[in-house]
């Protein structure tokens, strides 16, 4: 949050502060004469703490370089206070003059005076969610950050694969998209630093980068939480036997860069031993990862659960049936088929 200065532009400055006072004392100096000093300083207060003339919440925006005399006058443009000489007064008598902020900021129905300058001196302008879902790419992430009408500027360039946190991240508008990028990349670090350090004795990877190669194929496997560990089981069990992974998203990220391919995989897709990310040709992990996983992702292949599955296949609700020998697995298949083939009849 940017400060700006509260101090009236040096050309003229003091003549607008005396040319202010004489102005707020047209505006409480009769009941100062009438009832006393006292009187005067007691009706501005009250006029102070008292509420506002709006009935709505209403949102009002402080440019970089308003200072409070300005933004006393913005106010009253904006119907949020009856008067903008009062409020500076009562601002310099009753308050400890600061320093407001730039934002956007959410006046709530009926605000005081008080409340008004509150808000602006403690910044506490409004906050717009931007979420990214687990498993998308960069170059998918950087298309939400430039489809986002909240944020402001270019991205320099499309981040590497997986270095990213999909999460829901809290903006002020005019927050740039290039910050707000390397936050994300910030906050993947620090998180795979922190679980990195409490990860499984003997995991068949050897490095951070393995991890969110391993955590990225886990993402694309399984949307369900509660079966992320058994996936990442699996394949922790499979790199343990020098098995091969055969994941289909890892086919699709090696011809389309994960874009979504609208189709199937043919045949000649998976047997296709050219595509370095073909993880049923290759009996090692693919050279990248092929999306941006999510906290749950990580922390499973970290701590992957015990077990002696080797297999899974889908099973028709959105998860997944595991196996342990492939004659299971087998039957497994065999049951996603036929729920495929009756899925493929109702729609004809």
């Amino acid at each position: 949050m940017s400060e700006v200065d509260t101090a009236p532009a040096k050309k003229g400055g003091w003549l607008k502060i005396l040319l202010f006072w004489i102005l707020g004392l047209i505006a409480v100096g009769a009941l100062a004469v009438a009832g006393g000093g006292y009187a005067g300083y007691r009706w501005l207060e009250a006029q102070y703490v008292s509420d506002g003339p709006v009935s709505d919440d209403s949102i009002i925006t402080i440019e970089r370089g308003t200072g409070l005399i300005q933004a006393a006058y913005q106010l009253e443009r904006e119907g949020l206070v009856t008067d903008a000489r009062v409020f500076r007064v009562a601002v310099e008598l009753l308050e400890e003059p600061d320093t407001i902020k730039t934002g956007e900021y959410l006046i709530p129905a009926n605000a005081s005076m008080q409340a008004i300058h509150d808000l602006l001196v403690e910044g506490e302008s409004i906050q717009y969610p931007i979420t990214f879902a687990e498993g998308l790419t960069s170059a998918m992430i950087v298309r939400v950050l430039e489809a986002s009408d909240v944020l402001t500027g270019e991205i320099a360039e499309v981040p590497a694969e997986g270095t990213l946190l999909p999460e829901t991240y809290l903006v002020t508008r005019g927050t740039s998209r290039q910050s707000l990028l390397d936050r994300m990349q910030a906050d993947q670090t620090a998180l795979l630093d922190a679980l990195w350090d409490n990860r499984a004795d003997d995991l068949p990877i050897s490095s951070r980068a393995e991890a969110i190669i391993l955590a990225s194929i886990v993402e694309k496997e399984t949307g369900v939480g509660s079966e992320r560990a058994e996936v990442a089981g699996v394949f922790t069990n499979r790199l343990d036997r020098g098995m091969r992974l055969e994941s289909d998203p890892t086919i699709i990220y090696g011809i389309s860069q994960g874009e979504p391919l609208g189709r199937g995989l043919r045949r000649s897709e998976i047997d296709n031993e050219n595509n370095a990310w073909n993880t049923y040709q290759i009996p090692r992990l693919p050279p990248t990862p092929i999306a941006n996983p999510g906290r749950e992702s990580l922390e499973a292949v970290l701590n992957p659960a015990e077990t002696e599955y080797l297999f899974f296949v889908a099973d028709g609700t959105g998860g997944h049936v595991f196996a342990e020998t492939y004659a299971q697995h087998l039957r497994n298949v065999r049951e996603w088929r036929r729920i495929e083939r009756e899925r493929r009849q109702q729609a004809n």
